[in-house]
């Protein structure tokens, strides 16, 4: 869905990757396991989804502790950088009405940045089809003094486009996002992937992006500033 607005344009759309845009949860899933098991462990569906969407420090902390493994946090990252990576050699498919809404925003007038969790080595690959190109600019997730859940990320974001966070829509999947962008008083728009997320103020979830075009992020847009605004 990628129709002409007919109301005024958030001053920014901010999109996290994995798992919103690409469907590259797996990929990561695959990885973890991979490495753990590597290191003596066990990575279960439950181990994956307490990390989803989390910063490469985090899960590397989370691995090290479920191991008990002498190799630190970076030492992990870094197994888990290569092991990933193999598997973007075979791409990782956009999401349904993911790369309609990248290109639409692309082509308005309107601000857009990627906001990613991943880190710099590996966002152009995992980005793929999509395109780097197709934003104004991109934070990886070693890229901030704190990663989400801290809205530092998004800030970031914004402040580089030099826009109002509270004029922003920002478009995830996790609660680590979804809860990153809140903080940064960003509207935001959930496509929940593999874990399901709460209603919550200036919260709007949505099934697929195929729902979400210009109008729909304007009108939300509209309400956030309204409520802010207390009007």
């Amino acid at each position: 869905m990628s129709s002409t607005p007919t109301r005024a344009l958030p001053e920014a759309v901010l999109f996290d990757m994995d798992g919103t845009l690409i469907d590259s949860e797996g990929l990561w899933g695959d990885a973890e396991a991979e490495v753990v098991a590597g290191l003596g462990g066990v990575w279960t569906e439950d181990d994956h989804h307490r990390n989803v969407g989390g910063a490469a420090e985090s899960v590397g902390r989370y691995i090290a502790d479920l191991t008990g493994a002498q190799a630190t946090p970076r030492e992990i990252i870094a197994l888990l950088q290569e092991a990933f990576g193999r598997r973007l050699a075979e791409g990782a498919d956009p999401r349904p009405g993911a790369e309609e809404l990248v290109a639409a925003v692309a082509a308005a007038p309107v601000r857009s940045a990627l906001v990613t969790s991943t880190e710099r080595l590996l966002i152009e690959p995992a980005i793929g089809a999509i395109g780097l190109g197709s934003f104004d600019l991109s934070v990886g997730g070693d890229e901030v003094e704190a990663n989400k859940p801290d809205p530092a990320p998004y800030l970031k974001a914004a402040r580089l486009l030099g826009v109002d966070p509270a004029r922003c829509v920002a478009v995830e999947d996790s609660v680590v996002g979804v809860a990153s962008a809140l903080a940064a008083g960003c509207a935001t728009i959930a496509v929940p992937m593999m874990v399901p997320i709460e209603p919550a103020e200036g919260l709007t979830v949505v099934d697929s992006l195929e729902e979400v075009g210009l109008d729909r992020l304007s009108e939300i847009a509209e309400r956030h500033a309204a409520r802010s605004a207390g009007v």
